[in-house]
């Protein structure tokens, strides 16, 4: 292969929340409101006490119910866990307000939500002069014409940061969107873009039942609380769309083929009812399986590309050969062939989840934006 980039987390020392320091009298480089404190927006907020965030000001933070403005309440270190007991109605008004009046050079709101109704508002901040830094797909995944609404949006200059959507940080979009800069064309695409999946895929080899995996893999914090989200296929069916979007491809939503791991009858049941029923993911998972050994392969959650815009997500089977044939943990892997990387395909590697790592990609985005 042409290339493989491996990218762990690092851990950077405490240090006093910059929001607790005295308000200088220069206005911040950067200001920011957050929008979503639950698991990756709480990493995000440990980062911002760190020496790498001193640019930084956090001006704003909410949660669905409750927001923060007052510096000295932003400045404690328990804000997360404040915000679930105690803060103003949310209202999104007051919070830009805060931005507005920090004078900052650069003003961001960061959406660490997996919320559709925030998404669908980033186009519209962008064009009022707003920077937006998000791990939320809904936007650049869903709708054609969403997408089409973000590039219209990118016109008046301001920058959307999306690096945290696809493989949590992992230098995909900026290395293909390079790639396509330089004149070179994707011709297909191929990997394994769901770290929950991976994970599950990686562990299963049929001596214990899918079942009892998948509720290993939620205590452990891999799939959603509710993990048909994952298994679904959804989700991979976002970032396929990212991906082949800026790549070039147009593609909408109903143009990618999703094998759904969820049987119809569990769909439309309620959280409590699908996890008591989990037992019935397991005999169609182990005939698969069994099929897929026989062959000498193994099962993986693909999702792929080709260069006339064929796009499918799903279980398949590999060969021990295969390059996902060879992942450990949560790790994605994303295979690019382009008209110059033709030969071998450049392949990108590493944990494609966990509140850090997705964390730290947010706060890349924003420092980028200094």
């Amino acid at each position: 292969m042409s290339a493989v980039l491996d990218v762990s987390p690092t851990t950077a020392p405490a240090r006093r929340p910059v929001a607790a320091e005295a308000v200088p009298a220069k206005a911040p480089a950067i200001a920011i409101v957050l929008l979503g404190t639950g698991v990756v927006g709480g990493a995000l907020l440990k980062l911002l006490n760190t020496p790498a965030a001193a640019s930084l000001r956090l001006v704003g933070a909410a949660n669905s119910r409750r927001q923060q403005t007052d510096p000295t309440s932003l400045a404690q270190r328990g804000l997360r866990e404040q915000l679930n007991r105690e803060g103003a109605p949310r209202d999104n008004a007051s919070l830009f307000a805060a931005l507005d009046a920090s004078g900052a050079a650069a003003k961001v709101i960061v959406d660490a939500t997996a919320s559709a109704s925030l998404a669908a508002r980033h186009a519209e901040w962008l064009a009022r002069g707003y920077h937006v830094v998000t791990a939320n797909k809904a936007l650049a995944g869903g709708d054609l014409s969403g997408w089409r609404a973000l590039q219209a949006a990118l016109a008046h200059g301001t920058r959307y940061g999306d690096s945290a959507t696809v493989g949590a940080g992992l230098p995909v979009l900026s290395t293909l969107r390079r790639l396509r800069t330089c004149g070179d064309a994707l011709l297909t695409l191929e990997g394994v873009f769901s770290g929950s999946l991976s994970w599950l895929f990686n562990q299963y080899d049929g001596s214990r039942p899918f079942s009892a995996l998948l509720r290993e893999a939620r205590q452990l914090g891999y799939t959603e609380p509710d993990p048909r989200s994952d298994l679904s296929g959804e989700d991979v069916a976002r970032k396929l769309l990212i991906l082949a979007r800026n790549a070039g491809f147009h593609l909408g939503s109903d143009e990618v083929q999703v094998d759904n791991l969820v049987p119809a009858a569990l769909r439309t049941l309620d959280v409590e009812s699908f996890l008591a029923r989990l037992e019935e993911l397991d005999a169609p998972i182990a005939s698969l399986h069994a099929q897929a050994q026989s062959r000498q392969c193994v099962l993986r959650f693909l999702a792929r590309l080709n260069q006339r815009g064929h796009a499918r997500v799903g279980l398949v089977e590999v060969p021990l050969t295969h390059p996902a044939a060879r992942l450990y943990g949560t790790d994605n892997q994303f295979a690019l062939s382009t008209t110059r990387y033709n030969t071998q395909p450049l392949v990108i590697q590493g944990p494609g989840a966990g509140p850090e790592v997705t964390a730290q990609a947010l706060l890349g985005d924003v420092l980028a934006l200094g």
